[in-house]
């Protein structure tokens, strides 16, 4: 029996472990929540991202629910990505995961010292 499979949906820690899986799904999500977002200006923010890394995060965010992916019916297609409601739900995590960061950061300099 998998215990991660068994408590998805249930468990919040399992749940939000799964649903941010990707090494760059906090990454993308902290510069959705700025703004409204093409997908080149996506790359340009993380130039060590690949193409193909960054569209497939992007999959699995919509997947999940985090974000919003809107298509215009023009040439050349035009493609935005946004966060959706539960993702701006999120805004506040990534703000108390900033802080906690910038603690964390602060004793690896203490130690360093």
């Amino acid at each position: 029996m998998e215990l991660e499979k068994d408590l998805f949906g249930i468990c919040p820690y399992t749940t939000a472990q799964k649903v941010l899986s990707g090494k760059w799904s906090i990454i993308i999500l902290y510069h959705l929540g700025k703004k409204t977002m093409r997908f080149g200006e996506l790359q340009r923010q993380l130039p060590d991202l690949t193409q193909s890394t960054l569209t497939k995060q992007l999959r699995t965010l919509e997947e999940n629910g985090l974000i919003e992916r809107k298509i215009y019916p023009q040439v050349p297609p035009k493609v935005e990505y946004s966060l959706s409601d539960i993702g701006i739900k999120f805004k506040k995590v990534l703000a108390e995961l900033a802080i906690w960061g910038n603690e964390y950061i602060e004793t690896l300099k203490d130690k360093n010292c």
